[in-house]
């Protein structure tokens, strides 16, 4: 295939998992040769874009989805892209409407990252039921319209309807440059002592990534005798009232949230558990991430892709969703019946970046 200029579209740039994802396509993206514009519509403010070999970042400064319209359009007129893959609802109905606007001939593929029951609604003249029809009177103009999960993709037809063009491709997650993060070394001492089991988590601290769960977890492993301790790797809104729930369940021992790091991946790689208590997801990257890194995984059987991900319990552990007695008893059966690290490798194979490459390529006919 001859280069390609590229564009892949963010709403945001953070340190969560699409924004994240977008950037490992936009890298992979560059690293097969192809000219890589990176289009991110805002970045937080105590954050910087790490750099990546052939992608071009830019930054709109548009906090809006709505907001990034304009500026869309003007880049599908002046610099003419070949593809563009975008991800998230309302940023993919903006940019196919941009394309339809300004009559570009680009290929567009729309990735759907959360729940469609969250995005929008069958009640009239609501906003959500505004947005869908919105979705439906451009998606015609979209070549590819895609979600990360296959359970999503069942949930869009529930909401679209059978007939909807929504198929399954996985985010990029096994890379190279991912397994050699995995493997450097780490210099904290609960990660360095082996002798004590650990938990290790990571994400948003917010209310439904269920951390309060994990913590009342930990409590509990307390009073049956273990010893494990938790660290969860992240920032967010909920730090207070987290850091509260440590005080509250006497763990100031056992649990720590050291905040964001640049590496979780090796923290993962040292870890006996990785723990997922999420209320709702999309697809977790950051679960994929920790097989990759040769953790054993337990998660909530949540909406949408633990179940999937895990295939009803073949790589890991799922148990129900907001109950911290079965966490516990799935982070205490994970320690006693590890994963074997080959049998983890088979579960992140559909996540390696040649292969979803070559899938996003086949879907939009390049």
């Amino acid at each position: 295939m001859k280069p390609l200029t590229i564009a892949v579209v963010t709403p945001r740039y953070a340190v969560s998992g699409v924004p994240l994802a977008q950037w490992r396509f936009a890298a992979a993206l560059a690293q097969a040769g192809h000219h890589v514009d990176l289009i991110i519509g805002n970045c937080d403010s105590d954050l910087t874009v790490p750099p990546a070999p052939g992608v071009a970042v830019r930054i709109l400064d548009k906090p809006q989805v709505r907001g990034m319209f304009a500026p869309l359009c003007r880049y599908l007129r002046r610099v003419r892209p070949d593809v563009v893959f975008s991800a998230e609802d309302h940023l993919n109905t903006f940019l196919v409407a941009a394309a339809i606007v300004t009559r570009s001939r680009v290929k567009i593929s729309g990735s759907s990252r959360v729940t469609p029951f969250d995005t929008y609604s069958n009640r009239p003249f609501t906003k959500r039921w505004v947005l869908k029809w919105a979705a439906r009177a451009v998606a015609w103009r979209a070549d590819a319209l895609t979600c990360v999960s296959q359970d999503m993709v069942e949930q869009y037809r529930t909401v679209f309807g059978p007939a909807t063009a929504h198929v399954c491709v996985y985010n990029i997650v096994d890379q190279p440059e991912a397994r050699a993060r995995a493997a450097e070394p780490v210099d904290d001492p609960w990660f360095l002592d082996r002798s004590v089991p650990l938990v290790v988590a990571a994400g948003t601290l917010a209310p439904w990534k269920g951390f309060a769960d994990l913590i009342a977890a930990i409590a509990v492993l307390r009073d049956q005798g273990s010893a494990a301790r938790l660290v969860i790797l992240g920032e967010g809104p909920s730090r207070a009232e987290l850091e509260a729930l440590v005080s509250t369940y006497n763990l100031g021992e056992r649990v720590r949230l050291p905040g964001r790091v640049a590496n979780p991946l090796k923290y993962f790689a040292h870890s006996d558990v990785f723990a997922l208590s999420s209320h709702v997801e999309g697809m977790p990257n950051v679960l994929v991430e920790a097989m990759l890194a040769g953790c054993t995984p337990v998660a909530t059987d949540c909406p949408t892709g633990p179940r999937e991900l895990l295939q009803g319990g073949r790589y890991g552990y799922l148990v129900p969703v907001a109950d911290p007695s079965a966490l516990a008893a799935g982070i205490l059966a994970a320690l006693d019946r590890p994963i074997a690290p080959a049998v983890l490798a088979e579960a992140v194979v559909p996540f390696e970046q040649h292969s979803v490459i070559a899938r996003h390529f086949e879907l939009i006919g390049q």
